[in-house]
């Protein structure tokens, strides 16, 4: 059976089909591509990755009437090959360099230096952004050369990796005897890469450049009240449409370093849809009188991570203005989220879990993006006080309640929403059935489930 017709090319021709289907271009390039400035992908020769003429034409787009010196550093930089690292840590470092932006200087044309920042993805507007997928791509590494199924290039950078495997062939062998293969011989292609898809038509699967064959989610459905099926369209509509790809890239991706080794996070289909959903409901946060809702979750979700891609995305969105109070009922749960927004590097204070009633007060006083507390800071002294004091009045505030069906169901999730801290905003997480008795207190303190 010729090349063109295989089982395998099959797939691959499917997968071509949904992603032109979602707007991008799409390129074949084994045995088709030229080389040089006029050539197919305007590569040089087969070991670059980086695809510098949209590269060029993003950078140019996105930060206008630059000399090109400017735009030729930020290239260098982007392009430049890091030695003696380990792959995960090389590809945190172009993942900041990507989403944060280059920092270039030049001299204009008075003499003085020029400093700037540029971007090189548009996150605002997604579909201003360049996107190509290229199937076959031959890539040269230092001994080996290896030619990928489909890679898929945004702005000229090798965000996503696709692994084809045909019907029927179990897809673990796409991770241990393809993936494994490509991350030894051509490591490069990897520096960039948001995110590796592996699919056999039927099953797919999506993880990070770290993730184990059993960390590889499967992605089941594209909106969350739409019926989950496991399948390539619907993996590639939920993560390679260009908006979904975007937000995925920009506010969905952690480093984590908490258990000592780093490791990096994508978020699951779950966390995806819920974290998105309380982010379209807090853009009317003035008008939700403090009650964004309940988080539901089951055990091993991901909870910590959900926490950290919420509070972020609502930093990055909503401006850097929001301090969160994440408040648990055990020292234990307080240690293990604080570990986890320390370990994805969201927290670089210290200090700044309360230790008392008055602490918390002078903790929300000052300028600190993470705030952690015992929900019993917030009992009464009944020899001294007949009523909870104020603590804030605060509005930009969003308090984050773990175990919040067992959290807010009492006195002191009561002093604390309506005398301690009465102007802030409460989103509740919980993994637990709420019952009756439960749920009347749970949504006079939240409101109702956001996701679930």
């Amino acid at each position: 059976m010729s090349y063109e017709y295989s089982e395998d090319r099959l797939v691959e021709a499917a997968t071509q089909d949904v992603l032109e289907e979602l707007g991008w271009q799409v390129e074949y390039a084994w045995t088709k591509e030229t080389f040089g400035e006029d050539g197919l992908l305007c590569r040089e020769d087969r070991s670059e990755v980086i695809l510098k003429r949209y590269l060029l034409q993003a950078l140019k787009q996105f930060n206008p009437n630059l000399p090109n010196v400017a735009y030729q550093h930020a290239i260098d930089q982007i392009s430049q090959k890091t030695a003696d690292k380990k792959l995960v840590q090389i590809n945190k470092e172009k993942y900041t360099l990507l989403t944060k932006g280059v920092d270039v200087s030049f001299t204009n044309d008075k003499g003085t230096l020029i400093k700037k920042k540029l971007k090189v993805f548009d996150f605002d507007n997604p579909t201003k952004n360049h996107f190509l997928a290229v199937r076959q791509l031959e890539v040269v590494g230092d001994l080996y050369t290896r030619r990928p199924d489909i890679i898929g290039f945004v702005n000229g950078i090798p965000l996503v990796f696709i692994e084809l495997k045909a019907p029927g062939i179990d897809l673990r062998n796409a991770y241990t005897q393809n993936l494994s293969d490509y991350k030894d011989a051509i490591p490069h292609i990897f520096y960039y890469n948001a995110f590796i898809i592996l699919s056999n038509g039927t099953d797919a699967r999506v993880g990070t450049v770290t993730s184990p064959y059993k960390f590889f989610s499967e992605w089941k459905r594209i909106e969350e009240d739409k019926e989950g099926i496991v399948s390539l369209d619907t993996m590639f509509k939920g993560t390679c449409n260009k908006t979904r790809l975007m937000d995925l890239f920009e506010n969905f991706i952690l480093f984590d370093n908490s258990a000592g080794d780093l490791i990096k996070i994508l978020a699951k289909n779950h966390q995806f849809l819920g974290v998105n959903k309380v982010l379209n409901k807090a853009t009317g946060i003035e008008e939700l009188k403090g009650k964004l809702g309940v988080f539901w979750h089951t055990q091993g979700s991901g909870k910590s991570y959900s926490m950290v891609f919420i509070a972020q995305k609502i930093h990055r969105k909503f401006g850097g203005s929001y301090t969160f109070l994440m408040v648990t009922d055990r020292t234990e749960l307080e240690g293990q989220l604080y570990d986890t927004f320390t370990g994805v590097g969201a927290i670089t204070q210290k200090n700044v879990k309360a230790k008392s009633r008055d602490h918390l007060r002078e903790l929300l006083k000052e300028n600190h993006r993470y705030i952690f507390s015992l929900i019993h800071k917030f009992s009464i002294d009944k020899k001294k006080e007949s009523e909870y004091p104020l603590i804030t009045d605060r509005k930009n505030l969003i308090v984050i309640s773990d175990e919040a069906h067992r959290t807010q169901a009492g006195t002191f999730a009561q002093n604390m929403r309506f005398y301690g801290i009465p102007y802030a905003s409460y989103l509740g997480f919980t993994g637990t059935p709420i019952i009756k008795e439960e749920k009347h207190f749970t949504e006079n303190i939240f409101g109702k489930y956001v996701s679930i």
